[in-house]
């Protein structure tokens, strides 16, 4: 039998997931990483906009190079292990209950294993004092990622299988000593991004659809279905270039207590690159044809900026306190529309982030001249509303337990290590897109954890 004429419309839908660029993980709410130092990874960061304890403060709060005397270089590397399990509990497969009763389209699937997957986080910075008030810096660090990763036939997969963000971030900075108690730091950030997403896409949903919009009966829409090729993928790729820049002050309000207050400003992308399909059937029917043809595409996407103040307090010759508050504007992500050359709109889903904040607080130890122990914890929130979970970012509020260990190797050398696990509560998914006979109905809880070990060397000469 001929195909029937499918209805645009409805068939664009069958597109949208694939273009989510929602991702999916988190290790600082939402896709942000705090984690470019070992040495602040001991405290939680609790004291990342204060301490200034080596160059890696280029990225926390470019004050703080005020108090590094001298050229230093710091390399360090974390490696984040996320782990994101789904739990089924009614989840439905595609095509079920278009009149009422179950009709399938594609079977279930399983679980889809763990999404988690491992990433090390590389980060570097060099420090130069060039004058008595006045340091530069240079840092080279990655401020959002993620990369998870489900398996092929699982329940969700025509709502998500791969998703990865890759970001690299050029920070030269400089700052100036005001006097004894105020320091000053402003940088600019050269940042670029990369971007993958992927999902299987129900082809034989998309042509049962297109039938029952004609209101043909069930067994004419399945008929449609079968004359083209059930399941392919659907895969996006972009990146884009794009300018910021982050800034800071340092105060000291008594001999022991110091405040730091850091701001980085939001970045704007446009995204540019490519919507690939496999495995698709080639009908001659302009309206499903051209819906599932590979071509260019175009988004633009606004990353948030932030606010972090942090208090800093020595006890005495051994402890040192800190604690810190951070805001991130996270609804600058209202939507993301993605757009073909022609600007006919591929898809465009509604993501309605929130703003966050997180709190910490820890501790450093001095053992002796050699040994220095750090411990913290903080609270982050979650960009994501209940309303708004998705498969690609069934982000949860986390809790940090943070340990630490700083070793003197040298006067000009030290070496420190950090390691965190950050625990969360399950949450609730029940997500079909928008449509039960394209994407299925995920029904489930995810259980969502993640585990960071950093190791840092700061050279100072």
């Amino acid at each position: 039998m001929p195909l029937p004429k499918f209805n645009r419309k409805a068939l664009v839908v069958a597109l949208a997931p694939v273009l989510a660029a929602a991702p999916m993980a988190a290790h600082a709410g939402g896709f942000a990483l705090l984690e470019s130092s070992a040495s602040g990874l001991g405290t939680s960061y609790a004291g990342s906009a204060v301490e200034a304890v080596d160059a890696s403060t280029i990225f926390y709060n470019p004050a703080g190079l005020s108090y590094l005397p001298g050229y230093q270089f710091v390399g360090s590397v974390d490696l984040i292990q996320p782990s994101a399990k789904f739990n089924n509990s009614g989840s439905l497969p595609s095509g079920s209950n278009p009149f009422g009763q179950p009709n399938p389209v594609r079977p279930l699937g399983g679980n889809g294993g763990d999404a988690g997957s491992l990433a090390p986080v590389p980060a570097l910075f060099l420090s130069a004092q060039v004058a008595p008030q006045w340091t530069i810096g240079l840092g080279v660090n990655a401020p959002f990622g993620q990369k998870t990763d489900y398996s092929p036939d699982w329940i969700g997969r025509f709502q998500a299988l791969k998703s990865e963000i890759k970001t690299i971030n050029v920070n030269p900075t400089v700052a100036y000593k005001v006097n004894d108690a105020v320091s000053l730091g402003f940088g600019v950030n050269y940042q670029r991004i990369d971007a993958e997403f992927s999902q299987a896409v129900n082809y034989a949903g998309a042509a049962f659809g297109g039938a029952l919009q004609l209101g043909l009966a069930p067994a004419v829409a399945n008929g449609a279905a079968g004359l083209v090729k059930p399941e392919g993928t659907g895969t996006v790729k972009g990146s884009d270039s794009a300018w910021g820049w982050n800034a800071g002050a340092i105060v000291k309000l008594a001999p022991q207590t110091r405040l730091g207050i850091a701001y980085r400003s939001a970045i704007k992308y446009h995204v540019t690159g490519t919507a690939n399909f496999t495995n698709v059937t080639v009908t001659g029917n302009p309206a499903f044809d051209s819906n599932f043809a590979s071509g260019n595409i175009h988004a633009d996407v606004k990353l948030p900026d932030s606010l972090s103040a942090s208090l800093m307090h020595e006890l005495n010759s051994r402890w040192t306190l800190m604690g810190n508050v951070s805001w991130t504007g996270w609804s600058s992500i209202k939507d993301l529309t993605f757009v073909r050359d022609n600007g006919v709109v591929l898809s465009s889903t509604r993501e309605n982030f929130r703003d966050t904040w997180r709190v910490g607080l820890g501790a450093t130890y001095r053992v002796d001249d050699k040994w220095l122990l750090r411990g913290g914890t903080a609270y982050d929130q979650s960009p994501v509303r209940d309303d708004s979970i998705t498969p690609r970012l069934p982000d949860q509020a986390r809790y940090w337990l943070s340990l630490g260990a700083q070793y003197r190797m040298s006067p000009a050398m030290t070496f420190d290590v950090g390691y965190a696990h950050l625990f969360a509560k399950d949450r609730s998914i029940n997500q079909n897109n928008g449509s039960t006979l394209l994407y299925g109905q995920i029904n489930g809880t995810y259980n969502v954890s993640v585990d960071i070990l950093g190791a840092q060397v700061a050279y100072r000469f």
